[in-house]
């Protein structure tokens, strides 16, 4: 395990006045680039070969119409993502005075074992909890939800105890990263359906073996995206925002009686390409606020030094009764990977200027670095 001595050392070495902003080529890489430019800071994204044109051609920083245009100053190509865990890699990586912006692509293709043991490079936030977003993790985020005291679906333990509509969260065979999601409501058809997504290759039973089986909770989706700052122990809402998914809402645009007729022969998926930008009536904003306060003293208590930047909490909003409750069936501990979380008007309310997860990430390390205070934001 790495020590944060060790991360710490690392910083006193680096030229804080040329300090770098880097993140991997894929997820939210450019909303941490613009927001690192927005602050003055250069940027390096680690791109894996045949996925750098992105970062390398069309966001490149350069004159355009004599003005600086673009926000990717650097992009160092490795033959995987993975490869950043070599020494020469990160080597190179430190020479930059780099502080990488952890997001879910660095955690899935980079792995949490070598995040926690093999990347000497400093990390922007808590390393160690990047892992609880994973279900077999002991102390993960239904533990931390549970101990927070915050409302969330009822987890089954076994299919042979499903007694309601339920979701099961499962990894996918060829992208363990993303979810074959599947709806059932009884013991015999969670069995009827896992077997013909196995029988697809869509999944396997090693897989269903770990899988999540909640109840299925009807109401509103709202992902809440917040900052929580170690500098002045405050919590913020940068926004709010809602998943767009595939093919899961071409169908549901369908009668009924279509939905019916298509499910015949093709699989519902639910796979996230995209968000839209939302707002929440006012009266439930201090009730929200309320849950993130939980969960940061939880995670303070569990995985010190606790929560550092975003993190969001995913969650539906029920009518009652007596009153609305907000329940919430996941967490992410990183950056949510919603760009358009600064065109809700939350951190304008506070800021008096719509700010990106990237930018206030920057502002972020821009104080600490001015108070002598990087140490306090990195692990």
């Amino acid at each position: 395990m790495i020590e944060r001595k060790e991360i710490l050392e690392i910083i006193d070495g680096y030229d804080l006045d040329n300090l770098c902003i880097a993140v991997l080529g894929s997820h939210s890489a450019l909303e941490i680039c613009r927001g690192a430019k927005d602050e003055d800071f250069k940027t390096l994204v680690i791109c894996q070969r045949g996925r750098e044109k992105t970062y390398e051609k069309y966001y490149r920083s350069r004159l355009k119409f004599g003005k600086k245009v673009g926000c990717v100053d650097d992009v160092i190509i490795l033959d995987k993502f993975k490869d950043i865990v070599k020494n020469e890699v990160q080597k190179e990586i430190r020479d930059r005075n780099a502080v990488i912006v952890p997001h879910r692509s660095f955690c899935v293709y980079v792995g949490y074992d070598s995040i926690e043991n093999n990347v000497k490079i400093p990390l922007f936030g808590n390393r160690f909890l990047l892992k609880i977003e994973e279900r077999d993790v002991e102390k993960n985020q239904y533990y931390l939800l549970e101990k927070s005291g915050i409302p969330h679906p009822r987890i089954i333990r076994d299919p042979s105890e499903i007694d309601c509509l339920v979701m099961i969260k499962v990894s996918e065979e060829a992208r363990s990263f993303e979810r074959a999601f599947f709806i059932v409501s009884s013991r015999e058809e969670y069995y009827k359906v896992s077997e013909e997504l196995v029988r697809k290759g869509i999944t396997t039973r090693e897989k269903l073996e770990k899988a999540v089986i909640e109840e299925f909770i009807v109401g509103s989706p709202f992902n809440f995206n917040f900052f929580y700052s170690p500098l002045d122990d405050e919590i913020e809402l940068l926004g709010i925002d809602l998943r767009r998914q595939t093919n899961i809402e071409g169908i549901t645009r369908l009668p009924a009686p279509l939905q019916s007729e298509l499910l015949k022969y093709l699989d519902i998926r639910n796979i996230e390409v995209g968000h839209i930008a939302c707002t929440l009536r006012e009266s439930l904003l201090e009730r929200v606020f309320e849950l993130a306060e939980k969960f940061v003293k939880t995670v303070r208590e569990e995985y010190p030094p606790g929560v550092i930047g975003p993190f969001a909490l995913q969650s539906i909003v029920t009518p009652g009764p007596p009153r609305e409750e907000v329940f919430v069936y996941d967490v992410s501990v990183r950056v949510p990977g919603s760009p358009g979380t600064k065109f809700t008007p939350y951190s304008e309310y506070l800021w008096g200027h719509g700010l990106s997860v990237g930018r206030r990430i920057a502002m972020e390390i821009r104080e600490a670095v001015r108070l002598g205070k990087l140490g306090e934001l990195v692990t």
